[in-house]
């Protein structure tokens, strides 16, 4: 089992979309990237923490690469949006990559590559890859959301792009 944490605006559609994938075991929702401690919903929200809104992913390595992870995020967000997604905006909706190893960091970078070389994108991405720090659980009733509320807020779909894995 590995771990992986993204962060591609409100973390709802985000989740929703990744557990989906085969060889996902787990996720959860929260905030990172911060100075706060004990961050919550309604401190993030403001957008003075520094903390994004993101998701933790458990996945079996066996059954999905983080290669693979990193292809489906860039195809369910827009990485070229600079603190914003849809109709949120503030640095809390940031697209980052919070990488948990040297290898992840490595990785982050090859496919962040890959993304900006495929053309895909009209503008410049705007997704960081920086270290991972202390993930603080979001709220329970931002757990799991868009399957208690399954017409609930979300701007995430997959894109009708390819791979960028594919090339």
């Amino acid at each position: 089992m590995e771990t992986a944490i993204l962060a591609g605006g409100c973390f709802w559609g985000m989740e929703d979309l990744i557990r989906k994938l085969p060889g996902i075991l787990d996720t959860e929702v929260g905030y990172t990237g911060g100075d706060l401690d004990h961050a919550s919903y309604q401190k993030v929200k403001t957008g003075e923490t520094g903390h994004a809104e993101a998701i933790r992913i458990e996945f079996d390595s066996n059954v999905i690469s983080y290669r693979h992870i990193l292809d489906f995020f860039f195809r369910i967000h827009d990485p070229t949006t600079k603190n914003r997604q849809g109709g949120d905006i503030g640095t809390q909706y940031r697209s980052a990559i919070f990488y948990l190893s040297q290898e992840q960091k490595i990785t982050a970078e090859e496919m962040l590559k890959l993304v900006e070389d495929s053309g895909v994108w009209q503008a410049p991405l705007a997704t960081e890859i920086t270290a991972a720090t202390k993930f603080w659980a979001a709220e329970a009733d931002h757990q799991d959301y868009l399957e208690h509320y399954p017409n609930g807020y979300t701007c995430h779909y997959l894109r009708p792009i390819p791979s960028f894995l594919a090339k």
